[in-house]
C-alpha cells in the first residue's frame, strides 16, 4: 500500500501538468471545434520563456510563471491569428494540418534559436522532503499541485463569473446566435486561445522544475497525453480536462510505479481507445445528435 499511496501522490504532480495543457485543448475545441495540435509546442515554449526568465532575468519562481504565462497568451493569440482565423470557415481537416505544421514550425525555430540540446532547468524552488508514514512528498510537488489548483479556480471564476467567460459560453453553442446578441466572436476567440495557452506556459515551467530538464521536442508526448486526457474526460467540457488530466497522470505514475515503466505510455494509449469504443463522448460527455 506504500507503494500505492506514493505513486498516487506522484500522479497527482504529473497529472497536474497534464491537466493544465488538456484545458487549452478543451477550451479551444468547446469554441471553435478546432484540434490544436500546436498546443503541446506551446507548452514548451512557456518551459523555454521560464527558463529564459531565470537564468538572464534572475527572477523566481512566481515570476517566471506569470512571465511564461503572458508570453505564452500573446504567442497564442498571434498563432489564431495568422494560421487558424483565415481558415475560420474551411474545412476542418484543413484547419487540422494547419495545426500540425504549426507545431513543426515552433519546433523548428525553436530548435533553430535555442539549440536541440537537453538543458537543465534552474532550480528554484526547496528540494527538501517531507517524510510520513513511509511516503516521501517534496516542496515541488506540492508547489506545482497547489499552482495547479489555484490557476483552475482561477480558471473557473473567469468561466463562470465575469463578461469573457459567458461570451465564451455563448459561443461555444451558438457563434451566430452570439454574433447577433452583440459579443465579439473575434475577440472571444483570442481570448480564448490567450487563456488556454497561458495554462499551457505554466504547465512548461512546473515541468522544468518537476523534471529538471526541457528540449525543443517536450511538448509533442505530453501534448497528446493531453489531448488523450481532454477526450477521456470529454473534450469541450472544462472540468473533464481536469478529471482526466489526474486520471492520466496516476494511470501512469501506477504503471511505473509496479515495474511496467516501458509500457506507461501504452497504457495511456489503451486508455484512449477503450474510451472512444466505450463511450466516444468522454465520461463527462453527453452524445449529441448531429442532423445531416
Amino acid at each position: 500500500m506504500t507503494v500505492f499511496f506514493q505513486q498516487l501522490i506522484n500522479g497527482l504532480s504529473l497529472g497536474s501538468i497534464y491537466a493544465l495543457i488538456a484545458l487549452g485543448y478543451t477550451m479551444v475545441y468547446g469554441i471553435i471545434k478546432l484540434i490544436n495540435f500546436a498546443h503541446g509546442d506551446i507548452y514548451m515554449l512557456g518551459a523555454y520563456i521560464g527558463f529564459m526568465a531565470i537564468t538572464v532575468l534572475g527572477v523566481g519562481f512566481f515570476p517566471a510563471l506569470l512571465i511564461a504565462m503572458v508570453g505564452c497568451a500573446i504567442l497564442g493569440v498571434v498563432i489564431e491569428r495568422i494560421a487558424y482565423k483565415p481558415l475560420r470557415n474551411a474545412t476542418r481537416i484543413a484547419a487540422l494540418i494547419t495545426a500540425i505544421g504549426v507545431s513543426y514550425f515552433i519546433e523548428a525555430m525553436t530548435q533553430r534559436f535555442m539549440g536541440t540540446n537537453v538543458r537543465a532547468f534552474p532550480n528554484v524552488l526547496s528540494t527538501e522532503v517531507i517524510q510520513f508514514a513511509g511516503l516521501r512528498i517534496s516542496y515541488q510537488q506540492i508547489y506545482i499541485f497547489v499552482t495547479t489548483i489555484v490557476l483552475m479556480l482561477i480558471l473557473q471564476t473567469i468561466v463562470k463569473k465575469t463578461k469573457v467567460g459567458r461570451a465564451m459560453r455563448a459561443v461555444s453553442v451558438d457563434a451566430d446566435a452570439a454574433r447577433l446578441m452583440g459579443i465579439n466572436v473575434d475577440a472571444t476567440i483570442s481570448y480564448t486561445f490567450a487563456i488556454g495557452s497561458a495554462l499551457a506556459g505554466a504547465a512548461g515551467v512546473l515541468v522544468g522544475i518537476y523534471y529538471n530538464s526541457i528540449n525543443p521536442l517536450m511538448g509533442m508526448v505530453p501534448g497528446v497525453k493531453a489531448f488523450i486526457a481532454a477526450v477521456f474526460g470529454g473534450i469541450g467540457i472544462v472540468p473533464g480536462a481536469m478529471f482526466g488530466g489526474f486520471f492520466i497522470g496516476i494511470a501512469e505514475a501506477l504503471v511505473s510505479g509496479y515495474g511496467g515503466s516501458l509500457y506507461k505510455d501504452a497504457v495511456v494509449y489503451i486508455i484512449l481507445i477503450v474510451i472512444l469504443i466505450i463511450k466516444p463522448a468522454g465520461l463527462l460527455g453527453k452524445n449529441v445528435k448531429e442532423k445531416v
